[in-house]
């Protein structure tokens, strides 16, 4: 169903495709938007158990896209070192492709909510209030990854090999 990568020496392993998800910050979120254009919009995100979880206002175009929509595609660039004399980027990145949800149930938006405020607002002594403040005001998604594909420039390949 998903096409294989081109270059395949440039692959990265599951195991480090999963470290850049849980370690970086935001995201890419492509959705097939108003009128058949894409719509990319970027995200705050955290990555837990296999899936990716985001928040979002209650309306919008990207609440409407998911709903019209449920199929995404999801990018997060670890690395992109411009290396003008040598005409290139050292870059290393992650593509997802799944499915996006919004939660209904209570009790998985609210773990999915700690979950990213953790990530973001570790040991914040009003962390719970924020929560129960906005709880009701935002939505919570959950991309559920059916193909994820990592890669890096080829001479960070190479630098590896050496």
């Amino acid at each position: 169903m998903f096409r294989e990568m081109r270059r395949k020496r440039q692959l990265l392993p599951q195991a480090e495709s999963v470290t850049i998800l849980e370690k970086m910050t935001n995201g890419i979120l492509a959705l097939h938007g108003d009128e058949g254009y894409p719509y990319a919009v970027p995200v705050s995100y955290v990555y837990a158990d296999g899936k990716i979880y985001f928040h979002s206002a209650m309306k919008g175009h990207k609440v409407d896209a998911i709903v019209r929509n449920e199929k995404v595609s999801f990018c997060v660039v670890e690395q992109d070192d411009i290396k003008p004399a040598e005409f290139t980027t050292y870059f290393r990145s992650v593509i997802v492709f799944g499915r996006a949800c919004i939660l209904t149930d209570e009790t998985e938006k609210r773990a999915a909510l700690n979950l990213l405020a953790d990530k973001y607002s570790p040991g914040e002594p009003s962390l719970s209030d924020e929560i129960a403040k906005g709880f009701g005001h935002l939505l919570m998604v959950r991309i559920d990854i059916k193909h994820m594909t990592g890669k890096e420039s080829i001479e960070l390949v190479r630098e590896k090999s050496r």
